[in-house]
């Protein structure tokens, strides 16, 4: 089918994992008023290569000016096994939206979505199954309206939970936010701490380890954080970056491994015991800005990229981790920049070339649904 017109430009996809809901994703939309203005804008230079150097003191950045931002949260149901036919079902009007992700739950409880948006919330959604609805909305607030949630990671990706679970968060001042399960209104701030000099644009949790949470942004490092060590400073960092860090994410189905995408062009893979250098790196074409794991173990080297100014990607990573990645599959329907993209979760995603995918561009506003 055609594009779909999400209305306001878009810039994030998620499907849902829950087993009775794999046919429902949603779409986040962000819309700046002043139009000029793109939601990441890479830092220029490189800095001199250090790794793995301990924090002892960072400056304050620099306070934003306060500028207006809206959007939407669109939900759609996938018509049919046998095309890639979908339908809007219901959207809820929200601040403009950076990042999503559902929370992995069980069967016994209803699929929840969590929401990061331009005035600093994270807004919990969750969906009925039976009337395909947002059932229920509760919002928590990670600091002042004029900082924007940059990106969020659950982190119970390898273990689906009946409760809700932890969650990390990325702000535009430079802070990470940790939010623990609430039974009054499911999350709240445990710790707040200043994590980098400039925009953090993704922050994830080790899913092997929940004592670990990664972050990078703009001011070209990344760094490992462990929660029992304390926030003062990270574990390690590494430098050997030479443009801004985009994409984070831990390997839901191979111990150690985790890939990180950046405005250079590039992804590249870590072991977590050896962050001094990847094992392997491959050009992408354009800014990586979301990099996902296909959710099939049987797929456990099939990277989706969404590659902002060359379109959409299915990345076979070698077993070995050699030097040379193949593409399996791409998509460059879209006119426009690259933000969201993401994988389903129903079976058929297990063998290649007939996974489903939805991806969506920015200023042309369009959404896509295809086979990878």
């Amino acid at each position: 089918m055609g594009p779909y017109d999400t209305g306001l430009p878009a810039d994030s996809v998620e499907f849902c994992p829950h087993p009775a809901a794999t046919d429902i994703f949603a779409v986040g939309t962000y819309k700046l008023d002043d139009p000029r203005a793109e939601i990441g804008a890479p830092v220029g230079g490189a800095e001199t290569p250090e790794v793995l150097t301990p924090i002892t003191e960072e400056p304050p950045i620099p306070v934003r000016t306060a500028q207006t931002r809206h959007g939407k949260c669109l939900f759609f149901r996938v018509n049919g096994e046998a095309d890639e036919a979908f339908e809007a079902v219901c959207e809820v009007s929200l601040p403009a939206v950076l990042d999503m992700k559902w929370l992995h739950t069980t069967e016994t409880r209803q699929p929840v979505l969590a929401i990061a948006d331009s005035e600093c919330n994270i807004t919990l959604a969750e969906w009925d199954i039976e009337i395909n609805q947002v059932e229920a909305r509760t919002s928590i607030s990670c600091g002042s309206s004029d900082v924007l949630c940059l990106s969020l990671d659950w982190a119970n990706r390898r273990h689906p939970t009946s409760s809700m679970d932890s969650l990390i968060v990325s702000l535009s001042n430079g802070k990470l936010a940790l939010l623990r399960p609430n039974p009054v209104n499911g999350l709240s701030i445990e710790e707040t701490w200043h994590a980098h000099d400039h925009e953090p644009w993704a922050a994830a949790w080790e899913y092997w380890d929940n004592n670990i949470i990664y972050s990078g942004g703009d001011d070209l490092k990344l760094k490992l954080w462990d929660i029992r060590a304390g926030f003062d400073r990270p574990v390690l960092m590494n430098r050997r970056f030479d443009a801004g860090i985009t994409s984070i994410q831990s390997h839901p189905h191979i111990e150690h491994v985790l890939a990180v995408g950046g405005y250079d062009n590039t992804v590249r893979l870590f072991d977590n015991r050896k962050l001094t250098t990847p094992m392997t790196q491959a050009e992408v074409g354009g800014g990586a800005w979301r990099v996902k794991w296909n959710p099939a173990p049987k797929r456990s080297h099939d990277l989706l990229v969404a590659a902002m100014h060359d379109g959409f990607k299915v990345e076979d990573t070698p077993p070995v981790f050699s030097e040379k990645w193949d593409i399996i599959e791409r998509f460059d329907k879209h006119e426009s920049l690259a933000y969201g993209v993401d994988w389903s979760y129903a079976h058929d995603t297990e063998e290649r070339g007939h996974g489903l995918i939805a991806s969506a561009s920015f200023y042309d506003c369009a959404l896509h649904t295809w086979r990878g």
